[in-house]
């Protein structure tokens, strides 16, 4: 399970109507809000895709995503969420998740850079990450992100009313599978709304682990498969945040907010909207 995830039962708010079974059903004035804290969060993801270079630091892209964020009425969701201390986690290469933003760190060309962030706007939050290929990558690096990135949207696909959680799990397995990579299991995607991490967990392969839950008009969702060149082992450094592989292999990482509809999905974090 994810770091963050691994604190759901601290992070769910208290029971109310709307929910079952701890699901929240957002309503159409709170899916609006939450719209525009996607909204925000894509147009930071999309300006740093386009603004990353080599000689820049993670500390540069963290301090640029938390300005615009606030800039555009909002905070920023991770910093200081259970003591992180960055508005962005930025991991490359090896660095699976939750790598800490880092003056010392500096983004070279061929690396492979994950930016995960979130925006906190009117009470409710948004969420989404990319993998960015920073100037020229390998061709094993180009495929490893391309199917990442292929696979979220392959799990996108089985987003609608009626489906469960095990067919966004196996579309995304089957994808990342087939192109011979493996999907990382110590983390997992989650509900979003009011808080960052809400149920349920999204899981990124089949497992009887969690209830099978079906999807209903109204949950929101951040889907998020992350996906190993190598073994899909990691471990946590010294800093007890940044994860990375256990035989330095490359990892890649895209997860979008996703509202549930009647006869499919909306992707709020979409960055080709805004």
């Amino acid at each position: 399970m994810n770091i963050f995830t691994n604190l759901l039962s601290q992070t769910v708010s208290s029971p109310s109507p709307k929910k079952r079974r701890g699901i929240e059903i957002k309503s159409a004035r709170e899916i609006e809000i939450m719209r525009e804290a996607a909204k925000i969060v894509a147009t930071v993801l999309k300006e740093i895709s386009q603004t990353i270079a080599p000689g820049m630091t993670t500390a540069d892209l963290d301090a640029y995503a938390e300005k615009r964020i606030r800039e555009m009425g909002a905070t920023p969701s991770f910093k200081g969420y259970h003591g992180f201390p960055g508005s962005i986690c930025s991991s490359i290469n090896n660095e699976v998740v939750h790598g800490i933003p880092n003056p010392k760190k500096v983004i070279r060309t061929g690396d492979v850079v994950k930016i995960d962030t979130g925006a906190y706007y009117e009470g409710f939050h948004g969420d989404s990450c990319i993998t960015i290929a920073v100037g020229e990558v390998t061709p094993a690096a180009a495929k490893l992100i391309r199917v990442a990135e292929e696979a979220l949207y392959q799990g996108i696909e089985q987003v609608k009313a009626g489906n469960y959680l095990m067919d966004i799990a196996g579309a995304i397995q089957d994808c990342v599978e087939a192109n011979g990579f493996k999907v990382v299991e110590d983390f997992t995607g989650h509900g979003v709304g009011r808080n960052l991490h809400e149920e349920p967990s999204v899981f990124n392969f089949r497992t009887r682990e969690m209830p099978n839950v079906k999807l209903r008009a109204g949950m929101t969702l951040a889907i998020e498969p992350i996906v190993n060149a190598g073994s899909k082992f990691t471990r946590i450094l010294a800093d007890r945040w940044t994860a990375v592989t256990v035989d330095n292999s490359l990892s890649a990482q895209f997860e979008h907010t996703v509202l549930v509809t009647e006869d499919g999905y909306e992707i709020l974090t979409d960055r080709d909207k805004v």
